[in-house]
């Protein structure tokens, strides 16, 4: 089984800690009155950049902006979905102006990008895998933005609703492990617990060989993962969930970033995906 994984070379988008620190609470995570070493958050983060491309994938920065601490969480900026461009709008005040510097960098790159007119926090709750977008919903991208999504990829976009503060985003309780680029529907591995019963039920429908995490892995941002395919970058401390996936034939690759984990974000938060086609 494991020579059947094959990875798929990805290009990500990230931003340097250079101002990071927890300077508000907008999720149960953050303290302002617990320091965070900006020192070792910068290595934590130096070391995910390089095990991105020690396994071949590419990585491009945008310039971190000075008053925007949470800028490094790059995956709230937008989704991209062959290489249509849909950006954010922040729930909190204090994440507003993030949306600016990487929109400027999308359309230098030369991408458009789609104004929400909904609040919506980008890969934090939006999640292309298959044939779909699965959406979450419940404490910060609304409904509504859901509806804007499907309008403006004209892709189904699947519901999903979050009941556990801790896990405000969708990518802190799911993540995509198959993306079902090279056929059929994909897979991905979540905590069912941080979801409503209704949406317990459609993920079970949807992904009957989904890989089923405990809340110690997922209170350890073990979800907080990026998988190519093969490899899984994953939180060191998510041993169970490690354990399971090295058991299906993924590679676990750790990546310590427990500096982040001071303001509810991870491996993924810190990742944006540019997907520029279905190939």
């Amino acid at each position: 089984m494991p020579d059947s994984r094959v990875p798929r070379r990805r290009r990500f988008l990230v931003c340097e800690p250079r101002h990071f620190a927890v300077q508000y609470a907008i999720n149960p995570w953050m303290r302002p009155d617990e320091p965070v070493d900006v020192g070792r958050a910068h290595a934590q983060w130096q070391g995910l950049v390089n095990a991105y491309r020690t396994h071949g994938h590419s990585v491009e920065t945008v310039t971190p902006v000075p008053g925007l601490p949470d800028m490094v969480f790059a995956a709230n900026a937008a989704v991209v979905v062959e290489g249509r461009v849909f950006g954010s709008l922040f729930h909190a005040p204090e994440r507003r102006a993030e949306s600016v510097p990487y929109e400027t960098w999308f359309k230098g790159a030369g991408f458009d990008v789609q104004h929400p007119e909904s609040v919506c926090e980008g890969e934090g709750d939006l999640v292309p895998v298959g044939r779909w977008i699965l959406a979450g919903t419940g404490f910060r991208t609304t409904r509504e933005a859901h509806r804007e999504v499907q309008e403006y990829f004209g892709v189904p976009v699947i519901g999903l609703t979050l009941v556990d503060p801790y896990f405000y985003h969708l990518d802190t309780a799911l993540f995509v492990l198959d993306d079902g680029r090279a056929g059929g529907e994909g897979n991905i591995a979540y905590y069912p617990g941080a979801f409503s019963p209704g949406s317990r039920e459609v993920l079970a429908r949807l992904y009957p060989d989904a890989v089923l995490a405990t809340r110690e892995d997922a209170m350890a941002f073990g979800l907080n993962s990026v998988s190519d395919g093969r490899h899984v970058f994953i939180s060191p401390g998510a041993t169970a969930l490690a354990g399971r996936l090295a058991a299906l034939g993924y590679v676990p690759v750790p990546v310590d970033m427990s500096e982040f984990h001071k303001a509810g974000g991870g491996i993924k938060c810190c990742t944006q995906e540019i997907r520029e086609n279905l190939s």
